[in-house]
């Protein structure tokens, strides 16, 4: 499935999509306020796909709808660095043995069209076009990968915006340069792993039309699973909260090239969905 928040900022409704390219189009306001922590524990995921197989769902036109964030503000997000070895070279450090966790704020989550504002203060703004993972049950202690795999109730295509300036330069603390408003554009779809076509989904960004990142997630060092089950082993996940994968080579920290006002990325993920984000005074 793929599931989707339309309308305008802060009054997003849900909806299914029974095609990803919102040919077909369903409400589920019917069944769940929004896509958030209470949607997952109480088995939403379940409850849309019994009603969309027996076709009790509304039809709806996304049309000219923005769309939003699939799901609404997580609890936590978490984000490892280094998780790709081309990212690590062109960073100039050594792949981790261990993934390397960090974390962003919750509301730094925006849309996948929404623009970016680019930080009071800002000197090296950057990209990095992720995989996310959307957590679906509390999880700790997670046994193995197989048990990890288990806990996902999908995928979401993502840009870790960061200052970089803020991250390296300011005393160490990733978090500062991770979590201004409008760093975390998400979607357009969170699609539920049933519907993840086999293969490794390739990355692409674009900067101004200029190709920036091209990567696939065969290139990770520790694969999703790896990642919740790590994870899980130091903190207990919740219902609808957002792990970041890491980004592949072809950031602009690589090439010392950084993000300006009225600048456009262009982010697409096979699978997981387009963005189109402005960068704005």
């Amino acid at each position: 499935m793929h599931i989707v928040r339309y309308g305008e900022v802060g009054a997003e409704r849900p909806a299914v999509l029974a095609h990803p390219d919102g040919s077909q189009a369903f409400d589920i306001s019917g069944l769940a306020d929004d896509i958030d922590a209470a949607f997952f524990a109480t088995n939403g995921l379940s409850r849309v796909r019994r009603a969309l197989a027996a076709g009790n769902l509304p039809q709806i036109d996304l049309g000219d709808q923005r769309i939003g964030a699939p799901i609404a503000r997580p609890g936590s997000i978490y984000a490892v660095g280094l998780n790709y070895k081309d990212h690590a070279a062109e960073a100039g450090m050594e792949i981790p043995a261990e993934p390397l966790f960090f974390n962003k704020a919750p509301n730094t989550v925006v849309g996948p069209t929404d623009d970016i504002i680019m930080p009071r203060g800002a000197a090296k703004l950057d990209w990095e076009a992720e995989v996310g993972i959307v957590i679906e049950s509390r999880s700790s202690y997670l046994p193995d990968e197989a048990a990890a795999a288990e806990v996902i109730a999908g995928y979401v295509a993502v840009n870790d915006v960061t200052e970089r300036s803020w991250q390296l330069d300011r005393a160490g603390q990733w978090v500062k340069g991770k979590s201004f408003p409008t760093s975390n554009p998400t979607g357009p779809w969170l699609i539920t792993p049933d519907d993840i076509q086999p293969g490794c989904p390739g990355i692409r960004l674009d900067v101004n039309g200029k190709n920036a990142q091209h990567g696939n997630t065969a290139d990770m060092v520790f694969p999703p699973t790896y990642l919740i089950w790590y994870l899980s082993q130091f903190l207990a996940l919740e219902p609808g909260d957002l792990v970041i994968t890491g980004t592949p080579t072809g950031v602009g920290w690589g090439s010392d090239t950084f993000l300006s006002v009225g600048d456009v990325i262009d982010l697409e993920i096979d699978g997981l969905g387009r963005h189109r984000n402005v960068i704005v005074g």
